[in-house]
């Protein structure tokens, strides 16, 4: 899924091995067949095609976090000149016009330019990352949405007991069991896929969006479907220990 271009070398601003949005979301196409050839009509299918919708509109979700907001770039700019204009004018109405400065009115000029540079350069870092913050909080969004399918996979394979197909044991609150071993481990594989791919969309937001708040999220994702995929592998190893073919 990772695709350098021939030279080895890649685009300005984009890592010579990199994720491939569309092979990721191939992939995503091919498992939702394979789900809907085994379990047609399956909870697991409507999931795993959620995933596949979410990988089609993450092309654009990322071709719009790079693309530069220009109405607010040209905001920015637009209010960077009005504060030195500004400034510029305050000084010039500051200055005596009976020529040369005391040393009062030195120190009293110099202390009011300090203070009008700390606001100019609090105002202007703002500006300057309000951009960078619209766009974090939308690719969070993104992100979120990931993590909570990651969830909803957990919630599919949670009932499926290995132990409860291998040997009887059942109430008559127990979930309905349905598929055979081998259909099980089937499963099980499904999810842990799914689980994969999932971590593999969100790791394309780190990959195009060069922020800390946005990586962290995508540490927390990638780090969520470890985990449930560590659960689910250790019902696969109970199938396998049984014997069970896939």
């Amino acid at each position: 899924m990772a695709s350098p271009n021939a030279t080895g070398s890649a685009p300005w601003g984009r890592p010579a091995l990199a994720l491939d949005v569309d092979r990721i979301v191939n992939t995503i196409e091919i498992l939702h067949r394979r789900i809907g050839e085994r379990f047609p009509g399956s909870g697991l299918e409507s999931v795993c095609g959620r995933l596949l919708h979410i990988g089609q509109r993450t092309r654009e979700r990322l071709a719009w976090v790079a693309t530069p907001i220009l109405y607010l770039r040209a905001a920015t700019w637009l209010a960077a000149t009005l504060v030195v204009v500004a400034v510029a004018a305050a000084f010039a109405t500051l200055r005596p016009s009976g020529g040369a400065l005391s040393a009062l009115d030195a120190v009293q000029l110099m202390e009011s330019g300090l203070q009008d540079a700390v606001f100019i350069g609090v105002g202007l870092f703002f500006l300057v990352s309000l951009e960078n913050r619209v766009k974090r909080r939308r690719a969070l969004g993104f992100i979120r949405e990931l993590r909570a399918l990651a969830h909803i996979v957990d919630m599919h394979q949670l009932t499926k007991d290995p132990r409860r197909v291998l040997q009887d044991g059942d109430t008559a609150s127990s979930p309905k069991r349905t598929l055979r071993p081998d259909q099980l481990a089937r499963y099980l594989d499904y999810c842990t896929e799914m689980l994969s791919l999932t971590s593999k969309v969100a790791a394309l937001y780190a990959e195009r969006f060069d922020d800390s708040v946005v990586l962290q999220a995508v540490d927390e994702v990638e780090a969520l479907t470890t985990g449930l995929s560590r659960k689910i592998w250790q019902k696969i190893m109970l199938l396998d220990q049984a014997g069970t073919p896939r």
